[in-house]
């Protein structure tokens, strides 16, 4: 499967950016998150919210793992780096089998509770202060997605 990338040069072109996918989402897609602390992963995600209608405010679940928000589909925004054992049975998989949208920060550590198919996103901080956001689809409806907004 292809790679794709866009440049987003301040934070308000990564929400969206993220407002644009939000429209084509449907219950039970799944996007991985990845990249180093500030690079936009939860700024990403808030453009998400944004374009799923939810109107709370979106901030990082750190502490509580996983937050749920309602909108035009549920969002499911997860931040798993402080899961200390990837097989630990948090019931994740209902997430990725449920009526909403999931976002993973910081995916990587729970890679085998994973589904196969779903959106890897790797936002990079470049050095002029610009963020790239890497897409790399898995599976055939991620693909198609790829191709409608990139």
């Amino acid at each position: 499967m292809a790679s794709y990338q866009f440049i987003s040069k301040q934070p308000e072109e990564t929400k969206d950016f993220a407002k644009k996918l939000a429209g084509l989402l449907q219950a039970g897609d799944v996007i991985a998150l990845e990249g180093d602390l500030g690079a936009g992963k939860t700024t990403f995600t808030k453009g998400l919210a944004e374009g799923l209608g939810i109107t709370r405010n979106v901030n990082s679940p750190t502490f509580t793992i996983i937050k749920e928000y309602q909108g035009r589909l549920p969002l499911y925004h997860m931040d798993v780096y402080r899961v200390e054992d990837a097989f630990e049975d948090l019931g994740f998989e209902e997430y990725f089998e449920g009526n909403g949208v999931t976002v993973v920060e910081w995916a990587h550590l729970i890679e085998s509770q994973l589904p196969e198919e779903l959106l890897l996103l790797q936002l990079y901080l470049d050095e002029n202060g610009a963020r790239r956001i890497v897409a790399e689809p898995k599976g055939n409806r991620y693909e198609e997605l790829c191709k409608e907004i990139f």
